[in-house]
């Protein structure tokens, strides 16, 4: 029996793979499914979402607008920040209006007065012939509104020359944010194109392009056939898939999952006694940074909630003059992404020299070159999209204007960001390549390095949705970003991660982690690749995304289960060998942050994701509370859970044993759960289920109005947030600040070497199966 945990191979060999080919196989199998079923969603997007006409006319041929002015009015909606602030066709931010229901609503309140005031014997039934009636010719291109729907567009200009020349700040915007009567055309040229979408009929069926959505009765938009279908399918899936996964779990119980049948007995080497290489200790310079942007972000989620409590004054303050709620929203959201990426990023860096053993030469150059390329990619798109959303005259092009909902930086920064990606994977590939070398491609090294490769490769994909692409096409590019590269392959590298520290620390065998892995990669890719397509019931796509995206996102839940199930023997293992090793087990907060993301993975992203995930759910949700409901639980829940917990491990061997600060980690711990909690339960839900509640009974329209969302008993719960936000800022982040400086102003105590011992982290006191015998 190996007396180590990640034998390292001879020269000159290669150690064979430590687990059943089966592993790569039922990989291999799920992974060639999934993408062959996305290829052809991908064609299906491409040749079946509604139609973007080159002109839209009149009864008698004028063109009303042309397809350059909807591509140009989606070009300024994203550059004025304003899918930051309403929605179109239910995707964007949560204060505004939905800017395609609400166009909808309006134009067929004007048909239907127009039809009253001529004498119409059934004003109600000439509206929906009106708007249902499919009048695009696609062999020219062209769209045929009649001139009671071509009178309704005017009235629509003018509405939103009104709206968006407002020389006040009471919508939660800049004054006069568009002013330009050929801007305000385009604008109103886009939520026209997808208000008629979501009306007309799709040829050959009985239901818009979008599904029926919104629910309008004006235009009889309501539930379909295919909704009611495949949530009841869906719910299927779910059981039925749920009773297969405890069946088989109580079945193999001890041959898969966390356990320890095989594990030595160990002591933990402490902080002190493991000397770090210089790339380990440039982490530290990482670990601060991403603190400071943590509490930014903070600070510009809470101005942007206040918002929602009191919408004309930040104490007495003007504050939509200087940061918008789209400004602070579009940086709110970005920097979410940004220092939890950052945070992954460090880890990986930091990890590396444990997995290969050496440091080559200048590697912590291109560590700090990479910190200050991450610089100028954070700040410069901060910067760049301020001057965007602020409509300075110069500020224009790619340089400048921000992309997609969640793909905020403007382009050259989306590419820049991808190449510091390849940067950082270069910086992995210097430091184990020696040790990739001698290993079989299905062990741990390989894996971490696999695993690596999908960050900058996803995130690459979302380079093909640009301000010109068409709404379906784009949405579809966009949330393989969203969901594939955030849900699925950052999930990937954190389980690797999460699994090479356990074996680096002697808490499991090598065998059993990659068991872990494999299992963990089929069952997320089995439901996640696929379940991406939930994101895209109402965008535009072909009914066959709504059944496949409920039918596989269901499944998604089921991995989830399991790991919840798990997380009690996880979190086992560590104090098992603690009990059993002559010293403490030094990761107790690291630890508790990892079972902290798996008790907000289950509930934030599983229940909560499946809670808006149902179609039929969906149709009256999408854009409401609900979704940032499950949005903050899932990302800060797990993601941000799991930077802090990867930071608290690393900054433990970077801060001297005597300097740390255990209490603060423990008030750390506490308050950012408690703080997570209260947003989530005290606020987010029951403001969610009240406007999905009122969604259902009056209408989505009426549920998206600023008047619904800033009423006054919507206003006493955004105020009961404020104590949550006050524990999580100041018991949660702050004291994490706090640690990451100690980090920094330590980063150089300690010896410093260029090789590690193959067992970093422990030494083995008693060979595996001794206390058996």
């Amino acid at each position: 029996m190996m007396a180590n945990q990640t034998m390292s191979p001879q020269p000159g060999q290669t150690r064979q793979m430590l687990v059943s080919r089966g592993w790569v196989q039922g990989v291999a199998l799920v992974m060639l499914f999934s993408f062959f079923v996305m290829g052809f969603l991908t064609f299906r997007t491409y040749t079946a979402s509604m139609p973007q006409p080159d002109k839209v006319v009149t009864q008698d041929g004028q063109t009303l607008f042309t397809g350059a002015e909807i591509t140009e009015g989606q070009r300024l909606f994203q550059a004025r920040g304003l899918m930051q602030y309403g929605s179109i066709m239910g995707h964007g931010g949560y204060l505004g209006q939905d800017f395609t229901a609400e166009y909808l609503r309006n134009a067929a309140e004007f048909t239907k007065k127009h039809y009253t005031d001529a004498g119409a014997q059934d004003p109600q039934g000439r509206t929906v012939t009106e708007w249902r009636t499919n009048r695009y010719d696609a062999s020219t291109g062209t769209l045929t509104f009649t001139n009671v729907q071509a009178d309704a567009f005017r009235a629509q200009l003018q509405y939103y020359t009104s709206f968006f020349g407002e020389n006040s700040t009471k919508y939660g915007l800049k004054p006069q944010v568009v002013t330009d009567p050929a801007e305000v055309k385009a604008l109103t040229s886009f939520f026209a194109w997808t208000a008629w979408a979501s009306a007309a009929e799709r040829p050959g069926f009985g239901y818009s392009y979008t599904n029926n959505w919104p629910m309008e009765p004006r235009v009889e938009n309501g539930p379909t056939a295919d909704m009611l279908v495949w949530s009841g399918l869906s719910l299927i899936v779910l059981i039925g898939g749920t009773g297969i996964m405890f069946a088989i779990y109580g079945r193999w119980s001890r041959k898969i999952g966390w356990h320890s049948e095989e594990a030595p007995t160990i002591s933990f080497r402490q902080p002190g006694e493991v000397g770090l290489t210089l790339a380990q200790r440039a982490t530290a310079w990482f670990f601060f940074v991403i603190a400071l942007l943590f509490l930014v972000q903070t600070v510009l989620g809470a101005a942007a909630e206040h918002y929602r409590a009191d919408i004309l004054s930040f104490f007495g303050f003007d504050l939509a003059r200087v940061l918008p709620f789209n400004l602070a929203r579009t940086w709110h959201l970005q920097l979410s992404l940004f220092w939890t990426a950052a945070g992954f990023l460090a880890a990986g860096i930091f990890l590396t020299p444990m997995i290969s053993g050496r440091e080559p030469k200048g590697q912590s150059k291109l560590a700090y070159a990479l910190l200050g390329a991450l610089a100028v990619v954070v700040f410069g798109s901060l910067a760049a999209e301020g001057l965007s959303i602020h409509g300075v005259s110069w500020a224009k092009g790619p340089l400048f204007e921000q992309q997609w909902e969640y793909l905020d930086l403007p382009r050259v920064f989306q590419i820049l960001l991808t190449l510091g990606m390849v940067v950082w994977i270069v910086i992995i590939y210097r430091g184990i390549r020696g040790r990739l070398r001698g290993e079989s491609k299905g062990n741990m090294p390989w894996l971490f390095f696999f695993s690596a490769l999908t960050i900058p490769a996803f995130y690459a994909v979302g380079l093909l949705a640009t301000t010109e692409t068409h709404l379906s096409v784009a949405e579809f590019w966009r949330f393989w970003v969203v969901h594939l590269w955030v849900e699925d392959f950052l999930e990937l590298f954190t389980t690797v991660m999460v699994a090479y520290i356990f074996v680096m620390l002697g808490v499991v065998r090598e065998k059993i982690a990659l068991g872990i892995i494999f299992l963990d990669v089929i069952l997320y890719s089995m439901g996640g690749v696929i379940g991406t397509m939930h994101h895209l019931y109402f965008s535009g796509t072909p009914v066959e995304h709504m059944a496949l995206g409920a039918f596989f996102s269901a499944a998604e839940v089921i991995p989830l289960t399991f790991l919840t199930v798990e997380a009690w023997a996880f979190m086992q293992l560590g104090s098992r060998q603690e009990a059993k090793s002559s010293k403490p087990f030094p990761h107790r907060w690291a630890v508790m942050f990892l079972v902290a993301v798996g008790f907000w993975n289950f509930l934030g992203a599983g229940v909560f994701g499946f809670l808006i995930n149902l179609p039929i759910v969906s149709y009256y949700e999408i854009g409401t509370a609900l979704t940032a409901n499950h949005g903050h639980a899932a990302m800060m829940g797990v993601y941000g859970m799991l930077a802090v917990g990867l930071a608290m491990f690393a900054l433990r061997y970077l801060i001297p044993a005597d300097k740390w600060p255990e209490k603060w980690a423990r008030i750390s711990f506490w308050s950012l759960n408690i703080g997570l909690a209260w947003m989530v339960f005290a606020t987010l839900l029951p403001l969610g289920v009240l406007q999905l509640y009122h969604s259902v009974g009056s209408g989505y329209y009426e549920a998206r109005t600023l008047g619904y969302i800033t009423n006054p008993n919507n206003a006493l719960l955004e105020w009961s947030r404020m104590p949550g936000d006050i524990i999580f800022i100041v018991g949660g982040v702050l004291p994490f600040l706090w640690i990451t400086w100690l980090g920094v102003r330590h980063f150089r105590h300690g010896e410093t070497v260029e090789e590690m011992p193959q067992d970093v982290l422990f030494v083995e006191l008693e060979p595996a199966g001794r206390e058996r015998r």
